[in-house]
């Protein structure tokens, strides 16, 4: 068995890199909305936080009523209990990752977690 997973995301509206690479400590999507489309419900999680990453294009998202502008480059970490919904402009799309992880779950990073050779 490798110790890595390769994919291609090619250019699909949304990818889920959880069945892709068989992830088992996060899900990460990659999302394409094109211009003045939105993610068509409202939603919040149980457990998991989201952090958001703006890849490309510019647009918004609405987060317990509260409007937020995004563009590229920017990043946003929701709650759980948040409720979020996104749109891209009327004159842009919108390309987004979503990482998902369990809240309060990191125990150590970076150097911390690292083992030297």
């Amino acid at each position: 068995m490798k110790n890595y997973a390769k994919t291609n995301i090619g250019n699909e509206s949304r990818t889920e890199l959880h069945e892709k690479l068989s992830l088992t400590g996060a899900e990460v999507s990659i999302n394409q909305l094109p211009t003045g489309a939105s993610v068509p419900f409202v939603h919040s999680h149980k457990n998991n936080e989201e952090i958001y990453g703006i890849i490309s294009g510019k647009g918004k998202a609405l987060i317990d009523d509260e409007e937020i502008e995004l563009t590229t480059g920017d990043w946003l970490k929701v709650t759980p209990a948040a409720k979020r919904r996104f749109f891209a402009a009327d004159d842009s799309e919108i390309t987004y990752i979503c990482i998902q992880v369990k809240e309060n779950s990191l125990g150590s990073f970076t150097a911390d977690d690292a083992v030297m050779h």
